[in-house]
């Protein structure tokens, strides 16, 4: 009874994880968008963020592992700088893409990363596709849905379907150009990969190199690198580095220990314990957290595209999931008929 407690307490815990990972995601895109809109800066924002991320887990990344904590040997600073590359690469897309179009078009384009997550681990050998069996059929069918899915929510706002009626009119969302709006998709669907990237590279690294904070602070420190370089080249104006207490030290705080630290803590443990595509699974609730939050406290408009393109997303993504779950059923039972049976013939051609 004890066992089946904390088993069933092993599968509560990541689950409650990437809700509270998908809230604070949510909440990041509608404070990003809050904060440019208020003239932030939005790489100074990001450079900022990632510094005081870096602090922040400092102290967990050499004390909480001191004892169980591998060896930094090159190799493994290496791995760290490329799953830098991937983070800052997407920060800087997600706040590109936030800025030019809205928070909502950036929460569904995210729900692109399973089908990037499925087609990558092709590309790295992680995956199989067996076009006889039902499952890889879904996988591959769910993965073109999706990226269908994605050019309706960028190239069809259609009529505003859900209103915003904020008291504070100051703080309605301008509506975006059409150039501006597909650009800023573009820019999404980039993060979208950049992040399928760091799923994918993250785990294998995981594997190797368990101690999650420290991955997670050398991420961070190697990530200001590249923002900060690319930072001080497009941000010409240097008052704009200055930190005041205002409304941009408050977001600036807030990405750093709830959307950047706290959100990239609880999903590098969950794919430590349960996969990258259990973590990417939660990824249309963001949908449905971000147009709440976006029409509450910005008063964003929620069109008729977005919802569009929004359930042709998700049902291309719980297609590519379906696909891997089926496949992991099939293993399983492949694999206790081989323990306990071992003459009898695999079941491949029945997934």
């Amino acid at each position: 009874m004890v066992r089946g407690v904390n088993h069933g307490t092993g599968k509560l815990l990541p689950f409650l994880g990437m809700l509270v990972a998908m809230l604070t995601q949510s909440g990041s895109m509608v404070v990003i968008k809050f904060a440019i809109n208020d003239g932030i800066n939005k790489y100074v924002m990001v450079v900022y963020s990632m510094v005081l991320s870096s602090f922040l887990l400092l102290p967990f990344a050499f004390f909480h592992h001191r004892s169980e904590r591998p060896p930094l040997t090159f190799s493994a600073l290496c791995s760290f700088l490329l799953l830098a590359l991937f983070v800052s690469s997407a920060q800087i897309m997600a706040y590109v893409g936030i800025e030019l179009s809205s928070p909502t078009l950036a929460s569904a384009i995210l729900n692109l990363v399973p089908a990037f997550t499925f087609v990558l681990a092709l590309i790295f050998r992680m995956e199989k596709v067996q076009w006889r069996h039902r499952s890889s059929q879904a996988k591959v069918l769910g993965t073109t849905v999706s990226i269908g899915g994605a050019f309706v929510v960028i190239l069809y706002k259609g009529p505003p379907i859900l209103r915003s009626h904020s008291w504070n009119t100051s703080m309605k969302l301008q509506l975006s150009t059409q150039s501006n709006w597909i650009l800023g998709g573009i820019c999404c669907i980039a993060d979208s990969f950049f992040t399928s990237m760091w799923y994918i590279y993250q785990a294998s690294i995981a594997k190797k190199y368990p101690a999650v904070t420290v991955i997670l602070f050398f991420q961070f420190l190697f990530a200001t690198i590249p923002c900060g370089i690319f930072a001080l080249i497009s941000v010409k104006d240097p008052t704009e580095w200055k930190l005041k207490l205002d409304a941009g030290l408050s977001v600036i705080l807030y990405q750093a220990i709830v959307a950047t630290m706290l959100r990239y803590v609880l999903c590098t443990w969950c794919v430590h314990k349960e996969g990258p595509l259990f973590c990417a699974m939660f990824k249309p609730l963001g949908i449905i957290f971000t147009v709440l939050m976006s029409t509450i406290f910005l008063g964003e408009n929620f069109g008729l595209g977005s919802l569009i393109g929004s359930v042709i997303i998700v049902v291309g993504f719980y297609a590519v999931l379906w696909g891997k779950y089926r496949e992991k059923d099939i293993e399983k039972m492949v694999e206790n008929l081989e323990s306990s049976c071992p003459n009898v013939p695999l079941l491949e051609n029945r997934a």
